[in-house]
């Protein structure tokens, strides 16, 4: 890929000094091959060939001179020094560590206890620049010292914790602990966290490993295959069928979590993308939006928070917008074997006037669908991507995918693009989602209208990474490795989206390992409550250590179903048993319609113990997942809207 994108630059200055330069009779020149067939379907041909990706970013140049009258500028801040990091640990949770803010960090005790070596040394490089920034600039605030918070942590991991929560959570870090496992610190104030790190686990070179860190396989990739690396390095041979392992407690994914800690989970991937892009060498910048006056209604242009409280008025519950997914619809009537769909565009002044009538008339719901031709409709889907205020990316973390082409190999790429869309705000990544899955659609067509995933990755691409409203301006080499980085990202988002909404299980763990700390400290808390109030704190223990399993006998669990007839059953855990077996027995009582009606609609739910609530995957082991969380209560619901 490297090698192509300095060719292209080299003609592509060569051919402006001649004064004949034009785009496929460069790409031709490069690739020293006739001009590309649409018909082949093999993705390496369509890699060398970027027609696709220079005719689409002209159509979009003569789209925007009909429409620029109407956009609005997002204008994006480069932060100051010291701001970036500042607002990073914002983000990341960690706000009381400086500031006015900063003087007590009992609520960061636990989150910092339980992070990896990696995520604790991308926390103390961040926490060090601003605090070196403050004093440079002659503030008051300090970086608290949390000297007793790590001492307590490494106390606490050479006990035995109270019950099995903590330990059944380290279960999987202890089995990959090996003889060179070594200690690491983080150091806040003058003290050091020492924290021990799982190595990779042995894994075929398809399988994705959600159970250690990415950054901490990153670390262990580095030091015993630095060949292998470097070889993979702007590797463009076919995408590998990177696999799941099956996972006994369950595969969670976005949206099985509760939003308390799903809160949680965004603020360690924001950690863990840290920590692997400075492992990699990879710089990793957020951007912020200023904010400016932006259209409150309509269609284009709108931002897409602002689409979907309009949107909820007409339709409760929807997650994405009415008009996006109009289009996919209307797309999709014409037939999905169209050829050239996506590439083709619509007549321009077409497209116009659409939009006009569009704007008037679709909350109406006066405006004549029929009159929309099929690549008329591709064109205003695109154009909806493009005119959004920010990014369906997000302003935020654009610049972070783009980086994602600068790793160095496809593994760890899809680990980013995996954390990255963790990252997204709720509505961008629901409205992805949808994208990436029509996309899919298309290209399971491609026999019949010719859009292999790579020729659909080229022309997508623009429209989600060169977005118009950033004003951002490039040189031409940056404009081609731009090109053929952001069409490889797309061609990844594509291709593996049902891995990239699933959460890492170690992020998972991490989580576990919070809320149980929570849970002890809230204990005590509670303990020492009763004892002021001369409550008999001795009956109130034996209360609290028998209440869960007051009326079920050991191995058994009681699954409690209110919306169902059969409200509550008391089943025998088993090596074999699933969730879905869980759900199949409370089925089994229902009538024949009522039965077919709840089918995918309830779902099994771990709640409470070391877990907000998750909702559980069909292939969950239930006496593997018992084991893991004993403290449990399991619920069988409908998913919230």
């Amino acid at each position: 890929m490297v090698t192509v994108v300095t060719k292209l630059v080299h003609c592509f200055h060569l051919g402006r000094r001649c004064g004949q330069y034009t785009m496929n009779q460069q790409i031709t020149k490069v690739t020293e091959k006739p001009p590309f067939d649409r018909s082949s379907s093999q993705d390496s041909m369509d890699e060398v060939s970027m027609e696709d990706y220079w005719t689409e970013l002209e159509n979009i140049k003569k789209s925007n001179e009909n429409r620029q009258e109407d956009q609005e500028v997002v204008v994006v801040k480069e932060p100051d020094e010291g701001e970036l990091e500042e607002e990073w640990l914002k983000e990341a949770g960690l706000s009381n560590l400086f500031g006015e803010a900063a003087g007590d960090p009992q609520e960061s005790m636990v989150f910092l206890s339980t992070l990896t070596r990696t995520q604790a040394a991308a926390v103390q490089k961040r926490v060090e620049t601003v605090s070196q920034t403050l004093r440079k600039k002659n503030k008051q605030y300090q970086i608290p010292d949390v000297r007793d918070i790590f001492a307590q942590q490494r106390e606490s991991n050479d006990k035995v914790p109270d019950g099995t929560e903590s330990q059944s959570v380290r279960t999987n870090e202890n089995k990959y602990r090996g003889k060179d496992d070594r200690a690491s610190s983080l150091v806040v104030g003058e003290k050091e966290l020492i924290l021990l790190v799982p190595e990779e686990a042995p894994a075929s070179e398809t399988d994705i490993n959600l159970e250690v860190s990415f950054a901490e396989q990153a670390v262990s990739q580095k030091e015993s295959s630095k060949e292998k690396i470097q070889k993979n390095r702007g590797d463009d041979g076919p995408l590998p069928n990177f696999r799941l392992p099956k996972d006994k407690t369950g595969t969670t994914r976005i949206g099985d979590l509760a939003c308390q800690d799903m809160k949680k989970v965004c603020y360690l991937a924001l950690i863990e993308l840290t920590a692997l892009y400075d492992v990699l060498g990879v710089e990793l910048k957020q951007q912020k939006a200023v904010k400016i006056k932006t259209k409150d209604s309509g269609l284009f242009g709108v931002p897409l928070t602002v689409l979907l409280e309009q949107d909820q008025r007409k339709v409760s519950g929807t997650r994405i917008p009415l008009i996006f997914q109009k289009l996919i619809s209307r797309i999709e009537e014409g037939g999905l074997e169209t050829e050239g769909l996506l590439r083709i565009p619509g007549a321009a002044t077409r497209i116009k006037n659409l939009c006009q009538e569009l704007e008037a008339k679709f909350y109406e719901g006066t405006f004549n669908w029929e009159s929309v031709k099929q690549h008329d409709a591709a064109s205003l889907l695109k154009l909806f991507i493009r005119e959004l205020p920010q990014p369906l990316l997000s302003v935020e973390y654009l610049k972070a995918f783009q980086a994602v082409q600068n790793l160095p190999t496809k593994k760890q790429q899809l680990q980013a693009l995996n954390l990255l869309v963790i990252l997204l705000p709720d509505a961008n990544r629901d409205t992805l989602k949808a994208l990436l899955e029509f996309l899919q659609r298309v290209i399971d067509s491609k026999e019949k209208n010719k859009m292999t995933a790579m020729n659909v990755a080229m022309v997508m691409a623009p429209n989600l990474f060169m977005c118009h409203t950033l004003g951002l301006k490039s040189s031409e080499q940056q404009e081609f490795v731009m090109a053929a980085g952001t069409a490889n990202i797309m061609h990844l988002l594509i291709k593996y989206q049902k891995l990239l909404w699933t959460i890492p299980k170690f992020i998972v763990n991490q989580v576990r390992k919070q809320n149980t700390e929570n849970h002890k400290k809230d204990k005590k808390a509670m303990k020492k409550l009763l004892k002021k109030m001369a409550y008999d704190r001795e009956k109130y223990e034996k209360q609290d250590k028998t209440a869960n399993d007051a009326d079920v006998p050991q191995g058994v669990i009681r699954v409690q179903a209110p919306h169902l007839s059969k409200v509550s059953m008391a089943i025998q855990l088993t090596e074999e048993l699933k969730a879905s077996d869980v759900l199949a027995r409370f089925l089994s009582q229902e009538s024949g319609i009522v039965q077919t009606l709840k089918k995918g609609e309830v779902f099994l739910y771990e709640v409470g113990g070391n877990i907000g609530e998750r909702c559980l995957d069909d292939d969950t082991h239930m006496k593997d997942l018992y084991q893991l969380n004993p403290n449990a209560e399991w619920v069988i619901k409908s998913k919230p809207s």
